[in-house]
């Protein structure tokens, strides 16, 4: 039609193609920094990527179970940046605040590394999937800080469902 924008094909790198390693549930546990969160601990944590949209968005799932029942969860939505490459993504988590724009994220050497805003300062977040094990890292630096500090670190294994293959 006269005046209606053009449909174009998606573009090359979906989320779905750039996170393909990262699809699935995972299981392990978390191992959490003495910080103004709580002492040093570890607990039980989970994860799943799913790609939604025909592949366009990953919907990603986290949450870690500790000793006393307590929970922690955060969900996120990744995204390829056609425009200007990358990684999209905007998470949210339990411990409140919303994101008022995506975080950019990029990738190096097989790591993808997300900043974003955080009501403190500045999350760094580093995910890997190396021997079919994800790591996610998460860093935090505060105000003026130059350096960053480490906050947790989830190792998860994949989690095979009946009748699924092991790649």
């Amino acid at each position: 039609m006269e005046g209606q924008p053009k449909i174009t094909a998606p573009p090359k790198a979906t989320a779905r193609q750039a996170l393909e390693a990262f699809l699935g549930h995972w299981v392990g546990h978390t191992e959490l920094v003495d910080s103004h969160l709580g002492p040093a601990r570890t607990a039980e944590a989970e994860m799943t990527f799913t790609a939604v949209a025909g592949g366009h968005a990953v919907v990603q799932s986290y949450r870690h179970v500790e000793e006393d029942g307590s929970h922690f969860e955060g969900h996120g939505i990744f995204s390829a940046d056609p425009g200007r490459g990358g990684t999209l993504w905007y998470y949210v988590d339990s411990l409140g605040g919303t994101p008022e724009v995506p975080s950019r994220g990029t990738w190096h050497k097989g790591t993808l590394t997300v900043e974003r805003q955080a009501d403190r300062g500045i999350a760094r977040h580093t995910f890997r999937v190396e021997d079919d094990v994800l790591t996610h890292t998460t860093e935090l630096r505060l105000g003026e800080a130059r350096a960053f500090s480490p906050v947790l670190r989830s190792t998860c294994r994949r989690a095979y469902g009946l009748g699924e293959p092991r790649a």
